[in-house]
């Protein structure tokens, strides 16, 4: 069964440093893409970073360009999002998701959760002094 598990969230203060992990069942063979969202308090889930399996295509949204970067790891079948330089209004429930459309889907600036389809459970990030 397709799935995608994320971990590494927690407190850390104002510019201070998270790594989250996104274990999926295959980057590359299942999802041609993985990207990041969060959602904080109130507030609609957004895009802020995606990758395609083949590295070649990466996106940001904006707010975290800059601050954060996205990896993956074909072998472990695992996507990264380092982020740093984190901000108070970072704070918010972080998920990742594998894409539903395959090739036909590009990777380019902040992705659209509605062409993800397989998501994990969220990881909390407080970023607080």
């Amino acid at each position: 069964q397709a799935q995608v598990v994320e971990s590494g969230g927690g407190l850390v203060q104002p510019g201070g440093s998270l790594r989250l992990s996104c274990a999926t069942s295959g980057f590359g063979s299942v999802y041609y893409a993985v990207g990041w969202f969060r959602q904080a308090p109130g507030k609609e889930r957004e895009g802020i970073a995606c990758i395609s399996s083949r590295g070649s295509e990466l996106g940001y949204a904006d707010s975290v360009k800059g601050r954060f970067t996205v990896s993956g790891d074909n072998v472990k079948n695992t996507v990264y999002l380092q982020m740093n330089s984190l901000k108070p209004e970072d704070t918010a429930v972080y998920y990742c998701a594998g894409d539903k459309l395959g090739l036909q889907y590009t990777c380019s600036g902040r992705p659209d959760p509605n062409d993800f389809g397989d998501w994990g459970q969220g990881t909390q990030v407080t970023v607080s002094s």
